[in-house]
């Protein structure tokens, strides 16, 4: 997995990118936790995404957002980082002009930045978000949310309450054409420190599943 610096909007940022050998592979973006609670590129569950899509055979990038490790700039309470995750779609567009689809996968802080960019770029074709903290910052953007997604929970989360996420889930599912896999593992706090091997199951099966259904309609037209 090779080190990967790019521009970013606030100075140079630091990632760690997956080049896949199929030709036209998919792209997937992996965005971690909030950077001022210890969240970083390397953080465990970040890491798992990374190397699901990497299984998979997609071409993907998971990044530090400014001011994390080596990424320059200073933490900008979500609007930069927006434009970090921006910057870091970008480098791996015009290494993959031809991609076959694109994901976005989020977790915790990253699933809100995520679901931001989701809503800026309509290239998007699938997304995961891992423990939105759906209580603490406002997802009403997503209106209407452009596709359905992966979302996960932990039943004892303090941090990203179940609740939050499922009346959150309840709302996008009720937009047309929009349908949200809801997972719940009941056992699981925020760290989701049993759960690993379960999301990334979650994960593989979800975006399989998508990625034909996506195929299959294409097929059609």
């Amino acid at each position: 997995m090779p080190e990967v610096m790019f521009a970013g909007p606030d100075g140079r940022l630091e990632g760690r990118y997956h080049h896949s050998n199929e030709p036209n592979a998919p792209l997937a973006l992996v965005l971690h936790p909030h950077p001022l609670h210890g969240g970083t590129m390397n953080n465990r569950i970040t890491y798992a995404l990374y190397r699901t899509f990497e299984n998979m055979g997609f071409s993907v990038m998971r990044y530090n957002s400014r001011g994390v490790g080596r990424s320059q700039g200073r933490f900008d309470g979500g609007i930069g980082e927006i434009s970090d995750a921006a910057a870091a779609l970008d480098w791996m567009q015009m290494i993959n002009p031809n991609a076959s689809g694109l994901w976005i996968a989020g977790y915790s802080f990253g699933a809100f930045v995520g679901m931001q960019l989701l809503m800026r770029r309509p290239e998007i074709t699938g997304w995961i978000s891992i423990a939105p903290p759906a209580a603490h910052y406002d997802f009403g953007f997503l209106a209407p949310c452009p596709c359905g997604g992966l979302m996960i929970a932990g039943g004892k989360d303090d941090m990203a309450p179940e609740p939050a996420i499922h009346k959150l889930v309840d709302k996008l599912n009720t937009q047309k054409g929009v349908a949200v896999d809801y997972r719940v593992y009941p056992e699981a706090d925020h760290i989701f420190a049993k759960q690993a091997d379960k999301i990334t199951a979650a994960v593989e099966d979800h975006v399989t599943r998508a990625m034909r259904q996506q195929h299959m309609a294409l097929a059609a037209d």
